[in-house]
């Protein structure tokens, strides 16, 4: 409005949204959604389609078929084990078989799991305890799923009103006991002040009547409401599409979206990506970015990952590249990038990380010779500021290379101590990892991983929207991996326990070894021993969950199957001889399986001839036999 003098008032006031009388609404902030929007990003940018899930159907059998397949990782709300193992044995296959798996996966409503799958696999096992419930739950196999369900059944059963049956639900939800228990009468019987007529009043049997209560106060006390649900499964399904035909650019957002956080997801989506034959290559300063990329076949680990660079120093870094080309080599890319953001620590972390491995020399010239080439760009750009000339701005083009600071003739770092420094600045091993060769015995006796434990996220899906361990209290699990740190201390009663840190190939996980157990295994539970660790979960409530050790098992001391191979049984007999030369006097309790191609057959040698499957021998057999013919397994 204007003021007298003609200048503009502006009156602001505030109000509720219950005094505006409209509806409340609930806005939920979703990482997922943020992954959903950058792979959709990547995928333009890689492939130029313009993806729009506005105008997609939710409808295609391929995307529900890997939804089936229990290969959710990733897939909002269906990643947690429960939910895969669930989505495996539901199989949906429509988006209101996603909605109504979201809804049933929670406490109250899981006990209708069993005949929601037996009535989607067999209509004609589908009961109904008065035909009056067929239009409402037919949808739903018999079950009730929803708590728009719940008041459908109070209005069209026992004639409530819409808000009489929405309070009812309301009561439910919130666990009001004493309203409950009162809600029964007017349910079936009826009450004629509140104009409700019942169940009894509408022809329903009374028995039956209470039956279906029953059912629903169960059910209410944790359901979801159907749009809610619908809300969850829609963005499920957006996931799992992108999964399904794009899952390069999906796996990078994904990844990108936990890089400052967790590098256990990291570790986790990692090997997920191996499992689907995509290669997660090393960051990159000629190829990456700041975020996790596609590259070709594979997915490019994000720079910003790295500890200790920043993402200035990065965003320069990519910048640069842009602008004036790729880096040539050390000295191209140091004076190039060289001021204050980059220092001596950044460049390390960089070549420690493998993002420097496109250009000439290995990490270990580049970790000596960076300081160098350092201190000539930073002194010679002194000199420039200063109006100085040096003799390497007098000499020839050709005869510059002269100037240049060589490499010093060195190897390579060992795989171990590349792998060591990869962990120390990303987090995580990228380019392999020291528990990759014993992957076999692993797979098929670990139970549980490290990212069990941690406290999960409601958006991963467990059904009651809280924070919840994988692992369940008190469960019996086996572990495996590499112990990285032991702390002893004293109890009361003078005797020594421990807490032991062990690492997996998807980040570490806590031990507690009381006094007794501690006692019969301290000779193994040292830093660096491999081991399998069996025990009971300790999961308690908003904290990342613990094992209570109950024994330990070097990995040494299981026993392998070392497996040669010949083309028939006369080339075995053959060799019998040479073979028994080669493995005497290497006793162990690994045993020897030979295998014959041609007539198939396969022969056990006695526990006599039991080796122990160390590297030296494997060398030998291989020399002896070829290393096509020899393979361990665990």
């Amino acid at each position: 409005a204007k003021g007298a003098d003609g200048t503009i008032v502006t009156q602001f006031t505030m109000v509720t949204i219950e005094e505006l009388g409209l509806l409340k609404m609930d806005f939920l902030g979703l990482r997922t959604l943020t992954v959903i929007n950058d792979a959709v990003k990547m995928v333009k940018k890689n492939t130029g389609v313009d993806l729009d899930f506005r105008t997609m159907e939710c409808d295609d059998p391929k995307v529900f078929d890997l939804i089936s397949s229990g290969r959710c990782e990733g897939i909002f709300q269906l990643e947690s084990g429960g939910m895969k193992g669930f989505m495996k044995e539901l199989h949906p296959e429509s988006l209101e078989d996603v909605i109504a798996g979201i809804s049933l996966y929670r406490p109250g409503p899981m006990d209708f799991i069993p005949n929601y799958i037996r009535g989607k696999n067999d209509k004609e096992s589908i009961r109904y305890e008065t035909p009056e419930l067929e239009p409402i739950l037919k949808a739903t196999y018999g079950c009730i799923v929803y708590q728009e369900q719940v008041m459908q059944i109070f209005q069209n059963l026992a004639g409530y009103s819409m808000g009489q049956a929405d309070n009812i639900r309301r009561a439910m939800s919130k666990k009001k006991q004493y309203v409950i228990d009162a809600e029964r009468a007017n349910f079936v019987d009826g009450n004629a002040e509140e104009h409700i007529p019942g169940c009894v009043g509408n022809g329903i049997d009374r028995d039956a009547a209470n039956r279906i209560y029953d059912s629903m106060v169960d059910f209410a006390k944790y359901a979801f409401n159907k749009s809610h649900a619908a809300c969850y499964a829609v963005v499920a399904y957006q996931t799992a599409y992108l999964k399904r035909y794009y899952p390069k650019e999906f796996m990078a957002a994904l990844m990108t979206s936990v890089i400052d956080s967790n590098s256990g997801k990291i570790a986790n989506y990692i090997q997920v990506c191996r499992d689907m034959g995509i290669p997660v290559l090393p960051p990159d300063i000629n190829a990456g970015e700041g975020v996790f990329s596609v590259d070709g076949d594979g997915i490019r680990y994000g720079m910003y990952a790295i500890k200790s660079v920043g993402r200035p120093v990065i965003d320069h870094i990519v910048e640069e590249r842009l602008a004036g080309g790729a880096y040539k080599n050390l000295e191209d890319f140091i004076n190039r990038v060289n001021g204050r953001e980059v220092n001596k620590r950044s460049l390390e972390n960089l070549i420690k990380a493998g993002a420097m491995d496109c250009l000439p020399g290995n990490r270990r010239q580049k970790v000596y010779v960076f300081p160098l080439i350092l201190d000539s760009v930073n002194e010679s750009k002194k000199k420039n500021v200063q109006g100085q000339v040096s003799l390497f701005d007098l000499a020839p083009e050709e005869s510059k290379a002269d100037f240049e600071i060589q490499f010093p003739d060195q190897p390579e770092f060992d795989k171990e101590v590349k792998l060591a420094f990869e962990k120390e600045v990303l987090g995580i091993y990228v380019s392999g990892h020291p528990l990759e060769d014993y992957l076999d015995v692993m797979n098929r006796l670990v139970t549980a991983k490290s990212t069990d434990f941690l406290l999960q996220s409601p958006e991963d899906g467990n059904g009651d929207g809280e924070s919840y361990t994988i692992v369940q209290d008190k469960a019996k699990v086996t572990v495996g991996g590499m112990i990285v740190e032991v702390r002893t201390i004293f109890t009361k009663k003078n005797q020594m326990m421990a807490y032991v840190t062990i690492e997996d190939l998807y980040g570490t996980m806590e031990v507690i070894v009381f006094p007794r157990d501690y006692e019969r295994n301290r000779r193994v539970l040292v830093e660096d021993s491999k081991v399998f660790i069996s025990g009971r979960v300790d999961a308690q409530e908003e904290k990342d969950a613990k094992l209570l050790c109950e024994s330990v098992t070097p990995f040494d001391e299981i026993s392998k199957t070392v497996w040669i191979q010949f083309a028939d049984k006369e080339a075995y007999e053959a060799s019998e001889a040479k073979l028994f030369e080669t493995i005497a006097g290497n006793e162990g309790r690994d045993h020897i399986k030979i295998y014959v191609k041609n007539p198939k057959a396969i022969k056990e040698l006695p526990s006599r001839y039991n080796v122990s499957a160390d590297e030296e021998l494997l060398g030998r057999l291989s020399e002896t036999f070829g290393a096509d013919n020899v393979k361990v397994v665990s």
